[in-house]
């Protein structure tokens, strides 16, 4: 009998000890599963921000796929280093066109305004607010918006402005237009944005117009010398080159050439009409509403000075 009591135990032990050794087995493979699952969970957190960032830095500008729909293909003949080429070339409707300026390392797509004696490269539009112009250095160096509605919301780039505008001399044209139905405008001759080392910095010309000269600030020499934005660089609210001891941009909510900030900021929140807030952070000309009355809609387009249209 004691025999095989002590048989019975034997077993018993036995088979708890195997027991014990298959809950220690399956612990360590639910300890080695778990790291797996983190591993893989670290490496798919990794490939999102990286998918992210590469999004974008690739942004390149478009809301739906059908993009290569809405640019008029004009059947590779040439390139056309702007808008004034294309007109010049025969074609007369407005709309997105792809075009290559002389140092340019690609093409890019662009609004081609061909009314208004046509011909011209349309740099920035503003329409209905629904593009956020309050972003960084990269967005506004490389180019960000709407580019295949005819009205949609756009910034072309400081790098592909500076291209345009290094290939000759330019005028710059602000087309302006308030909420009451009334429109005006502002015109730079020798308009010029410099290169990345330069921080894109903005020189302007003469001015002519109907809008009054909210870019030079001539309009009263006592503030000239904080409004002006001639000689400016360009500033975003993560790099600061105004000459105010805070950050215009940041404050503005927009990317401009800000000085101590502005007396314009065409690419400020979008109000609509008057408005009130802690800063002038507005779409504002200032000498036609003033720094608290924000535009109902701007394009800025740019054509060589000594453009001839050919209407043969």
């Amino acid at each position: 009998m004691e025999k095989l009591v002590s048989f019975v135990l034997v077993t018993v032990v036995l088979v708890m000890s195997q027991e014990s050794g298959a809950l220690e087995d399956c612990l360590r493979e639910q300890a080695r599963l778990r790291a797996q699952v983190h591993l893989l969970e670290t490496r798919v957190k990794l490939q999102q921000v990286k998918i992210a960032h590469l999004l974008h830095e690739k942004e390149v500008q478009y809301l739906d796929r059908g993009e290569e729909k809405s640019v008029f293909d004009l059947g590779g003949k040439r390139q056309y280093a702007d808008c004034s080429e294309i007109f010049n070339d025969g074609y007369k409707s407005s709309g997105f066109y792809k075009i290559k300026p002389l140092q340019s390392p690609k093409e890019f797509p662009v609004y081609c305004d061909m009314s208004d004696g046509g011909g011209w490269t349309v740099i920035q539009r503003r329409s209905d607010g629904s593009e956020n112009f309050n972003r960084g250095w990269n967005d506004y160096e490389n180019g960000f918006g709407n580019f295949v509605q005819k009205n949609g919301e756009y910034w072309l780039g400081n790098k592909n402005i500076n291209l345009l505008t290094t290939q000759g001399e330019y005028t710059l044209k602000v087309d302006l237009a308030d909420f009451e139905k009334n429109s005006r405008y502002a015109q730079y001759k020798n308009f010029k944005v410099g290169d990345e080392k330069n921080f894109y910095e903005l020189n302007i010309g003469e001015y002519s117009g109907t809008a009054g000269d909210s870019l030079a600030g001539n309009f009263h020499p006592e503030v000239q010398w904080w409004a002006s934005h001639q000689r400016m660089k360009f500033s975003t609210w993560d790099k600061d080159n105004d000459n105010y001891k805070g950050n215009c941009a940041n404050e503005d909510k927009s990317g401009w050439w800000f000085n101590r900030c502005h007396s314009s900021n065409l690419n400020g929140l979008y109000y609509r009409g008057p408005y009130t807030a802690d800063t002038d952070n507005g779409v504002v000309w200032y000498t036609w509403h003033g720094w608290w009355y924000s535009l109902k809609s701007v394009v800025m387009k740019i054509r060589p000075n000594d453009f001839i249209p050919n209407t043969v």
